[in-house]
This record gives C-alpha cells, sequence and structure tokens, in this order.
C-alpha cells in the first residue's frame, strides 16, 4: 500500500501548479487587472486556492466601502 502525503505550507507564486490555478482562477472568473494585481498580492498570504478566492471576496467587499 502506498501512500502519499501532499502538505503544501503556502503557496508559493513561483510554483508552476500554482500558477496554473491562478490563470485558471482568472480566466474562470474574467479578473481585471486591478484583481489580479490584488491577487498577486494575497497569494503568499493564503494557504491553498480556497483560500485565496475567500481573500479576495473579502477584500472586494472591504474595498467598496
Amino acid at each position: 500500500m502506498k501512500i502519499t502525503v501532499f502538505y503544501i505550507q503556502i503557496m508559493n507564486i513561483n510554483d508552476k501548479s500554482v500558477l496554473d490555478l491562478l490563470n485558471k482562477l482568472i480566466a474562470i472568473d474574467r479578473l481585471n487587472k486591478s484583481q489580479i494585481l490584488q491577487m498577486v498580492n494575497l497569494v503568499p498570504l493564503s494557504n491553498d486556492i480556497n483560500e485565496l478566492k475567500d481573500n479576495l471576496k473579502w477584500e472586494s467587499l472591504n474595498s467598496s466601502f
């Protein structure tokens, strides 16, 4: 029996798999330039893509006030 454990502490923007995820997020959500820049700033603070999406939503809500 082979057990594979994946552990990612933070998202590394220089990692190809992370860049692929970010490109998919940009394309699917049709992010504009300011949203892309905001996303790049939030990547080092996020543990995974779901947390990044939550952080982007939170930032967009707070920037509207």
